[in-house]
């Protein structure tokens, strides 16, 4: 022992003339097994944070085909337990995820038009599904976000993806723009498309100037509840004798309807060229007279030829107007040399009944529905919604997302606009693994850890000599 305390009379004459108790010189045995054991301290931290690496590499790898994954890397970070000029203890490290939610996957192109990807920053919002009550889908009512876009229609007409969460848009309001204070699942294949009866009907035909017998055509319609009708258009030629402009330059027209409650023939004659008054273009329509259940409308030069006319097919009075082009203009109903009778156009502005037949949605996030009648109606629009700091949010089952503190308020907006990426219809967002990168960070992780077994074991062999020097 008083080997252990030579040289070290001055250290306590000073310790004493300051008032302080004696101080006992460190002992060189003890400190080198505080040390070892802080190496291994050191060392088993790096194991752990090495694990953690690992972990994080296999999720990814797991998840390099995932729709909408985004991968987590990892960050170390040393922590100091004491160091200064002259000495420095053993510190540990610690692993963090590091989030890329806010790094792009590949877009590729899918086969489904329901698909969506976003090219920039943002996200879908979703609702989670809670089940039904009384047949009627119940949402949890939290904020959910995704980038997996993989959406298709289910059997109740909601855009669900393959993680179970149902997109939401903005209803269209009553003046054809969308309500954008209501955010709610979208369910577009439930809904029809009302009938609306035949109020206008459009024809443009020649009537060949020679003709000599009556030629017919049928012009189709609907009623208020969208059932099928027609209406049948018999033109017949008014023969008078005499040279130009009389013979074929008249026609009386006659206009039935066979589903008509009471049965009813309209006629009117026709005049084109010369015969009208005033007299317009050879060939053309130029005004009617002899008007019967039914009203002409005026033969003003380019007003319209319209002939008007009401019956009641079953559902009530129902007013109907006949347009056959302008007064002089050979857009419409004309009488020009042919062969025979030819119809150029049909069109009438009645819709049958329809149902959902498919949906197409634009590059501005507004969803067309198509029904089997041949029309189309927009029913939505998607939005886009972004954060602050997105790599913040916090990860859900299914690549969903939750607002948190850090990542900042949910900005409900239209896409491309206030920072929001674009939309991509057709499409879906791929996971952003690399998988060559991934297969690198494994290799320096392997590495890394059975670096950090070396240090234990060779820590754990000098703890031994160390023990062994009291033998």
């Amino acid at each position: 022992m008083k080997a252990a305390w030579r040289g070290t009379a001055a250290p306590q004459r000073r310790c004493r003339r300051a008032g302080l108790p004696p101080r006992r010189p460190s002992n060189p045995v003890t400190g080198h097994a505080m040390s070892l054991f802080g190496a291994m301290t050191t060392a088993i931290s790096g194991l752990n944070a090495q694990s953690r690496a690992l972990t994080n590499v296999s999720n990814n790898l797991a998840n390099s085909q995932t729709v909408g994954y985004k991968r987590v890397d990892t960050s170390f970070i040393n922590l100091v337990t004491q160091s200064s000029r002259s000495s420095n203890s053993s510190d540990t490290v610690r692993a963090r995820p590091d989030y890329t939610n806010s790094v792009q996957g590949t877009v590729e192109q899918s086969d489904r038009p329901s698909s969506l990807a976003i090219s920039g920053q943002g996200f879908f919002s979703v609702a989670a599904s809670q089940g039904e009550k009384n047949g009627v889908a119940v949402f949890d009512e939290r904020q959910f976000v995704t980038r997996a876009g993989d959406f298709q229609v289910n059997t109740k007409g909601y855009l669900v993806n393959s993680s179970g969460y149902y997109l939401q848009g903005w209803p269209l309001g009553g003046i054809g723009e969308p309500d954008r204070t209501a955010l709610a699942p979208l369910q577009i294949s439930g809904q029809l498309f009302n009938p609306v009866e035949t109020t206008l009907i459009e024809l443009a035909a020649n009537l060949p100037a020679d003709g000599v017998t009556p030629v017919n055509t049928q012009l189709p319609l609907y009623d208020a509840l969208g059932s099928s009708h027609v209406a049948n258009l018999t033109f017949k030629p008014v023969t008078t004798p005499g040279p130009p402009p009389a013979g074929t330059s008249q026609w009386d027209l006659d206009i039935t309807l066979p589903d008509e409650a009471v049965p009813t023939t309209r006629r009117v004659r026709l005049h084109f060229g010369a015969t009208a008054t005033p007299p317009v273009d050879a060939g053309t329509l130029g005004g009617f007279t002899a008007a019967t259940n039914l009203t002409a409308g005026t033969t003003a030069l380019g007003d319209g030829a319209t002939l008007a006319f009401s019956s009641d097919l079953g559902e009530g009075r129902q007013d109907i107007v006949l347009n056959l082009g302008k007064i002089g203009s050979a857009g419409g109903l004309t009488q020009f040399a042919a062969r025979e009778f030819s119809v150029r156009n049909i069109a009438q502005n009645g819709v049958p009944p329809g149902s959902y037949s498919a949906l197409q949605i634009a590059d501005n996030g507004n969803i067309t529905v198509n029904y089997d009648n041949g029309q189309s109606r927009v029913v939505g629009r998607i939005p886009l919604v972004t954060f602050s700091d997105p790599n913040a949010l916090q990860r859900l089952d299914g690549q969903a997302f939750m607002r948190t503190v850090e990542s900042g308020e949910a900005r409900v907006t239209d896409v491309a606009t206030d920072g929001a990426g674009q939309l991509v219809a057709g499409s879906v967002e791929r996971s952003n693994v690399d998988i060559a990168s991934e297969f690198t960070k494994l290799i320096v992780a392997q590495r890394a850890y059975t670096a950090n077994t070396k240090v234990v074991t060779t820590t754990d062999e000098l703890l031994q000599d160390t023990i062994n020097m009291k033998r």
